[in-house]
């Protein structure tokens, strides 16, 4: 099996989702009203109505989106006859999408996934008080000039933070920690030639240590939830391997809030291992738009609404 299913992470969201697969499939409008009384929160109405305000909220965007991706894959089991263990030799996500790609492939229950991401949210948004941490994106930058850009921009003296977040493609890494380091690492990216640095629009710091005390609240919850064998092997977030065992997955889920999203490295172990289309499942097309830059010679699609269900029966 040369195919690879993928989901995306936050930031894919936007007002409107999920409206027109609600519309056009009873399965999606049932995974919609599932996650919503998993949540007693009518997420569902939010994400088609918003504002973009709340929708953009951590603790609502994750859930919001595992619940778009979910859907999709539902839609293409029931219309299409997708089973993951015959369609696709590896499901992974990027970062919140990791739950998503373990929910599709038969690890979480949605109720537990949609509670779980709620949790993780709310987990991430108080672990640092807001404007005290930061994220920027350093484009053009290689992953080992990004490393030591932030590790040259964070005074020890301080307690200061300053780490490598996601390692997204060739060119675009992102980094995180303390405000005052991400600052001095956008002038620093400046100083050492970089085309451009940008601060994200983020409400913490996420995927660095400043992200501790929500690896321990996910650490609780997780220890508390059932995680079957998934169908397909997930390539971790953390390791960019492949893993299946349900006491290894727990562990990397804690290990993924503070830890750096290896997405590039993914993308490539998947292709060692003899992929060649990725198929990204839910809001957005931003993960499809990254394999192009990681490897051009791996195919990527988006499947979000019901016309790209459609094309993309067609092409099985």
């Amino acid at each position: 099996m040369t195919r690879a299913f993928v989901f995306p992470g936050q930031g894919s969201q936007a007002v409107g989702m999920g409206r027109e697969l609600a519309e056009a499939f009873e399965v999606a409008r049932h995974t919609f009203e599932e996650v919503d009384d998993a949540l007693n929160q009518r997420l569902s109405r939010l994400m088609v109505e918003g504002p973009e305000a709340d929708l953009t909220l951590t603790e609502n965007a994750q859930p919001a989106l595992m619940a778009v991706s979910v859907a999709v894959m539902r839609v293409l089991q029931s219309e299409g006859g997708i089973d993951l263990a015959k369609h696709a030799a590896f499901v992974a996500g990027h970062s919140l999408g990791e739950y998503s790609a373990l929910c599709a492939a038969g690890a979480f229950t949605l109720a537990d996934t949609a509670r779980l991401l709620k949790l993780r949210g709310q987990a991430m948004q108080k672990a640092v008080p807001v404007g005290k941490g930061a994220m920027a994106a350093l484009l053009g930058a290689e992953l080992e000039q990004a490393q030591a850009i932030a590790a040259d921009s964070v005074d020890s003296a301080l307690g200061e933070v300053c780490s490598v977040a996601n390692d997204n493609s060739v060119g675009q890494v992102v980094i995180s920690g303390s405000a005052e380091a991400i600052d001095r690492a956008i002038a620093l990216a400046a100083e050492r030639g970089l085309k451009r640095s940008v601060r994200l629009p983020v409400s913490a710091p996420f995927h660095c240590a400043l992200m501790q005390p929500a690896a321990d609240a996910m650490a609780e919850a997780l220890a508390s939830v059932t995680i079957a064998a998934p169908v397909v092997p997930v390539v971790a977030n953390v390791t960019a391997s492949a893993v299946s065992d349900p006491n290894v997955i727990r562990r990397l889920l804690v290990e993924q809030v503070t830890g750096m999203v290896r997405w590039r490295e993914c993308v490539l172990a998947m292709k060692e291992q003899g992929v060649s289309t990725l198929v990204e499942v839910g809001s957005g097309k931003v993960l499809a738009g990254l394999t192009k830059r990681i490897d051009k010679e791996l195919s990527a699609t988006s499947v979000g609404t019901p016309a790209d269900v459609e094309s993309f029966l067609k092409t099985l």
